[in-house]
């Protein structure tokens, strides 16, 4: 009998004693029996037949064929590895030429640039900037209120959400809040844009934008007070002078019965919160309460 013939029989189970020796000492017997009970395990007919378990019989030794694993106990394996990570280390951490620097509520803070100009940062503000091309690009974006000492060299630009300050060399001062940006000059010419609204700011010379309205004035200080601890306002809306004091004190202001676009015009100190509550509210006639720890409550009448 053939070989294939007793593979035939073998699988429709039709051997006789003396086939099922023959078919025992066949030199694949052992591998045909192991393809059988694998394929028991599909879903699929018991039904075989002759041609298809020839081609099931060879996917299942292709199958079988050893698949060489990656020693990566291999030295230069680990050499290779370690380098790869140190670098994505490197450029996740060390290659990132952006610096940001923030201030939290009460708290200001002094950066001195790459071609050494300062900064003074105020209350709750931030700035960042490319520390790789500094040296042939002066740019830096600004949210919040910042002081500029900006040393001759290059163009310096400062990028708000609200403008952009154009300057060469000089000082000036930069406040750019809800609704509200304001550029102070110093020292040296600032130009400054906002919108359609472009400007050359001299040394005294103030450019301001309130809820979209555009206005120009003069100081004659030399520098902010804020540096000195002091805040200052000229024909303020009265919601926006308690903004700043929320930054300066960390406090939640409330209002009850008071108009809150009232304008002030004064100030108040950033060391002593009392101080800075009368020095609001005595003017204004107005008064407050002191509710908590954070919570400060405005009246618009005398209680």
């Amino acid at each position: 009998m053939d070989k294939e013939h007793l593979i035939e029989k073998w699988l429709k189970d039709e051997l006789n004693d003396s086939e099922k020796e023959l078919f025992s000492s066949l030199d694949d017997a052992e591998l045909n029996e192991n393809i059988i009970d694998n394929a028991k395990h599909f879903k699929a007919s018991h039904f075989y037949k002759l041609e298809d378990f020839n081609t099931f019989k060879a996917q299942y030794q292709s199958l079988k064929t050893p698949v060489k694993k990656l020693n990566w106990m291999n030295p230069l394996l680990k050499i290779a590895s370690v380098i790869l990570i140190g670098l994505g280390v490197y450029f996740a951490f060390f290659s990132n030429p952006l610096t940001h620097i923030e201030t939290l509520v009460g708290e200001k803070s002094t950066i001195v640039l790459p071609d050494h100009s300062k900064v003074e940062l105020n209350a709750l503000s931030s700035i960042e900037y490319n520390t790789k091309n500094w040296d042939d690009k002066r740019y830096l974006e600004l949210q919040g209120e910042a002081f500029f000492v900006v040393s001759k060299g290059k163009t310096f630009d400062v990028k708000t959400e609200s403008g952009t300050v154009t300057v060469v060399g000089t000082q000036f001062n930069v406040k750019q809040r809800f609704n509200y940006f304001e550029v102070k000059c110093f020292e040296g010419i600032v130009k400054v844009t906002s919108g359609t609204i472009t400007r050359k700011l001299l040394a005294g010379d103030t450019y301001q934008i309130l809820n979209g309205k555009f206005t120009q004035g003069k100081i004659a200080a030399s520098a902010p007070k804020w540096i000195d601890n002091w805040s200052e306002f000229e024909a303020m809306p009265i919601k926006e002078v308690f903004s700043e004091l929320e930054r300066q004190y960390n406090v939640q202001v409330t209002f009850r019965n008071i108009d809150t676009n009232r304008l002030f015009t004064g100030g108040f100190v950033h060391n002593n919160l009392e101080n800075a509550l009368i020095a609001i509210t005595q003017p204004m006639n107005i008064t407050y309460e002191l509710s908590s720890s954070n919570l400060v409550i405005i009246h618009g009448k005398k209680i």
